[in-house]
């Protein structure tokens, strides 16, 4: 049961029965009413802008609307309280039996509460990660990875169908330049003073086992190639080599894709796929030849100073028109980027979401704008941008790794402090928003560090079934029991935490909808601090105690209400892709 959509269907079928209300039915917009927790729990545990919303059409004052609203209301048997506030809010108080039902629920459904069919099926596509496979991850990958990872596990919980991607970036002069530095470091292995890496190349030292590799089964025979013939072949190892270790620092960060898609496959068969995407927005006009005035600041590597094949790209939302086909008759990277949202248009995605590191800010009108021309605007296309991550160790800045050359490794940064810490820590925090990730904070066991914080809830949680089997050995609670317990549950402490367990479905919604995973992060905090709260209680009031060894019964109703505690931060800490331990020392 979710509290909201339910309380939101009561108000308005208590609307439909108003009499000033049903004679101007149709031009009232009820999809503007919102049913949610008030701002101060104090004031009730719903609030309503219904008045506010309806006032001005209806032509009358908004808490005189509110007065007459609150007296139908008052007729629900669940509603113990109801009242006015402010310009029109409408604060509501749920009677103690509501919230026995609503544990019910709760417990009932287990790690399914809060799943729903909000999504309704439809096919999204989400991309994150696709760094350029020419060597390890680094930090600045992490923030998306996690982002991208955290709300495609949202979207399916919120019922959306989803397929997690990586874009493989295996074509063009980067993978050349890959190529080159993995013979340079073949021809060491050959024992070649090669001295000092050029400027230009990949330095890092992970590119000396590929070098060894390749010694080890041609032996000097690529050194004797001319570069066109063994360019291929150290190329494809290289690129074999980048995604396998590229894959494992994902799998060390719990991050799992469905596909990885190759850029190459665009490139084959002559690059059919390219052609056909282009010949398509032919067709439907927004392909032309012509000549693009050189843009403002510093000039883009697909800028010409002649006639080139252009997109008309202002006429679906870009600023300017950008080129597809270069004068010399190559394709640019821009085409690739074409084929590959027809691909997925093909596929029968019905949205697709890019996760890009800031400095890809300028792909956005582009790419928004690539999905309304190549689909007719069918396709939704979102790009969500992931702010930089500074590192420190004690607010003191942390140094570059000497494994990759110039930058610390996502690896490195996992091994230290764990997964669940940075995948956590790299939600707490808008994705828009800058990131400082502290080392030695996100090792605290204290409140200070969130993720320690949430997972010491559950952990708390499943004490409390291991106290009430040593109190009752012959206990075994089954979701059933407890549930048929609920009517022990009554204390205000008690209900708040009901309340804010309640609140996990509108969370996961609310988050789908926004994109934005950080809000389940957040929530959990909330959550786990209110948990600790109430167990604190239970020091000091030994009536509030989980179990307790005197009243069999009531310890079986409580354990239903750490049971629906338990299964929310479980849950969302799945969504988060980060483990409910069941101890911790």
């Amino acid at each position: 049961m979710n509290l909201f959509t339910d309380f939101e269907a009561r108000i308005k079928s208590a609307l439909e029965s108003i009499e000033l209300i049903k004679e101007k039915r149709a031009e009232l917009d009820f999809d503007r009413i919102t049913v949610e927790p008030p701002r101060d729990s104090s004031h009730g545990d719903v609030a309503t802008n219904a008045a506010m919303v309806l006032a001005k059409p209806l032509g009358t004052n908004p808490r005189a609307l509110a007065d007459v609203i609150i007296t139908k209301l008052r007729e629900d048997a669940d509603v113990a309280d109801v009242s006015v506030a402010g310009p029109g809010f409408i604060n509501i108080r749920l009677g103690v039996a509501y919230w026995q039902r609503l544990l019910a629920s709760m417990i009932a459904a287990g790690s399914n509460y809060g799943r729903s069919e909000f999504g309704k099926g439809r096919k999204v596509n989400v991309e994150y990660v696709s760094a350029n496979p020419t060597g390890p991850m680094h930090v600045g990958h992490c923030r998306g990875a996690v982002v991208g990872d955290a709300l495609a596990n949202l979207l399916a919980f919120a019922g959306f169908d989803v397929i997690k991607e990586y874009y493989i970036n295996d074509a063009g002069a980067q993978i050349d330049v890959l190529a080159r530095s993995v013979f340079l470091r073949y021809r060491e292995a050959l024992g070649e003073d090669i001295g000092e890496i050029p400027s230009g190349l990949y330095p890092g030292d992970y590119l000396v086992p590929v070098g060894q590799s390749l010694a080890n089964e041609y032996g000097p025979r690529l050194h004797n190639m001319p570069e066109e013939e063994w360019m291929p072949i150290v190329k494809d190892r290289a690129i074999d080599a980048m995604m396998v270790m590229i894959r494992d620092d994902l799998a060390a960060l719990n991050v799992k894709h469905d596909v990885f898609f190759s850029e190459r496959t665009l490139h084959s068969n002559g690059a059919a796929a390219i052609r056909t995407a282009i010949n398509d927005l032919t067709f439907k006009g927004y392909v032309y030849k012509g000549a693009l005035p050189p843009p403002k600041g510093q000039l883009p590597e697909d800028w010409e100073d002649r006639e080139q094949t252009l997109f008309r790209s202002t006429e679906v939302g870009d600023d300017i028109d950008r080129p597809l086909i270069k004068s010399d008759g190559s394709y640019t990277y821009f085409a690739a980027d074409v084929a590959y949202f027809k691909n997925k248009f093909d596929r029968g995605f019905e949205e697709m979401i890019y996760v890009l590191g800031a400095d890809h800010g300028g792909y956005v009108k582009r790419l928004e704008a690539v999905a309304r021309g190549v689909s007719d605007g069918k396709a939704k296309l979102t790009v969500l941008l992931c702010q930089l991550v500074k590192l420190f160790r004690d607010g003191e800045p942390v140094k570059m790794s000497k494994r990759s050359g110039d930058f610390v490794t996502l690896r490195e940064v996992v091994d230290e402090v764990g997964r669940d810490s940075v995948r956590f820590m790299m939600l707490y925090r808008k994705s828009s928003e800058p990131l400082d990730f502290d080392f030695a904070k996100v090792t605290e066991q204290s409140k200070d560090n969130p993720v320690f914080y949430v997972q010491y809830a559950h952990a708390r949680c499943m004490s409390v079934f291991r106290q009430a089997r040593e109190a009752f050995p012959d206990l075994q609670p089954e979701p059933a029991e407890l549930a048929k317990a609920v009517d022990q549950i009554s204390d205000p402490s008690e209900l708040q935490l009901i309340a804010k367990v309640a609140e996990f479905p509108r969370v996961v919604e609310a988050a789908a909808v926004s994109q934005e995973p950080h809000r389940l992060a957040f929530y959990l905090y909330d959550l786990a601090s209110a948990f600790h709260a109430h167990w604190n209680k239970g020091k000091d009031q030994i009536d509030l105690r989980f179990v307790n060894d005197k009243s069999r019964k009531s310890s079986i109703a409580r354990l239903g209400l750490v049971y629906a505690v338990a299964s929310v931060l479980k849950a969302g800490l799945a969504i988060t892709g980060t483990d409910a331990p069941d101890e911790m020392r």
